[in-house]
């Protein structure tokens, strides 16, 4: 496997919703993301009360560390600190990256939500992010508000030597351009979760065909 900054790889960013990872399919699912080959999972939960948000966590944290795979909370630096997760996503709107890098550590994995902005992403970078995410590339029934991103601004992006990570409505069928364009990690909800545990490993599974197919560091490694 090709690596990048911060020991990331290239491949499937899974992110959990609690709409369709429900609590007591939660961890189930998220295993089976991890068995298809998932090399970075986002714990993403905008619903849940705050206890219960932390035991969930925590089993993520468990389920992640023995899977040797790293564990992000979204927005929710706190959460991170709280049950050892590797690190987090912020959005535009969220904590100060250089706030949660101070209650987190220099080790701790810092994404940060880029849009369709290249001026966000030189901003992230300079003050420290590990990869940047630009996104919604497709219509996405998680964040239908988002604003439309072009797959050119992957490309783009790789002025600032960071990991690329594309979202929004990506699903097998339309992830393969997004590649070529640049993303090393793809940041999938909809397209990866959902059904059954066998479902979810198999549409794992092709996302980590993809990459192996048009990932340069990936093909360079096969």
């Amino acid at each position: 496997m090709g690596a990048l900054k911060h020991n990331l790889r290239a491949g499937l960013y899974a992110i959990t919703d609690n709409r369709l990872t429900p609590p007591d399919q939660l961890l189930q699912a998220v295993e089976a993301a991890l068995t298809g080959g998932a090399v970075l999972v986002q714990y993403r939960d905008k619903g849940s009360t705050s206890a219960e948000r932390l035991r969930q966590a925590t089993d993520l944290t468990s389920v992640c560390r023995h899977a040797g795979v790293p564990l992000l909370i979204n927005d929710d630096p706190e959460l991170a600190h709280r049950v050892g997760a590797h690190g987090v996503h912020l959005g535009q709107e969220d904590w100060e990256l250089k706030k949660a890098r101070g209650l987190l550590g220099p080790e701790a994995i810092i994404g940060i939500t880029c849009h369709h902005r290249l001026d966000l992403a030189r901003a992230a970078t300079i003050s420290g992010a590990d990869y940047l995410a630009f996104g919604r590339f497709y219509t996405s029934d998680t964040k239908p508000g988002a604003s439309q991103a072009e797959p050119g601004v992957l490309t783009e992006a790789k002025v600032f030597s960071l990991p690329v990570t594309a979202i929004g409505g990506i699903t097998t069928d339309n992830a393969e351009p997004l590649i070529r364009a640049g993303a090393d990690l793809l940041a999938v909800v909809g397209g990866l979760f959902g059904g059954t545990p066998k479902d979810i490993e198999a549409r794992a599974r092709t996302f980590c065909q993809l990459f192996a197919l048009h990932h340069p560091l990936l093909t360079h490694s096969n």
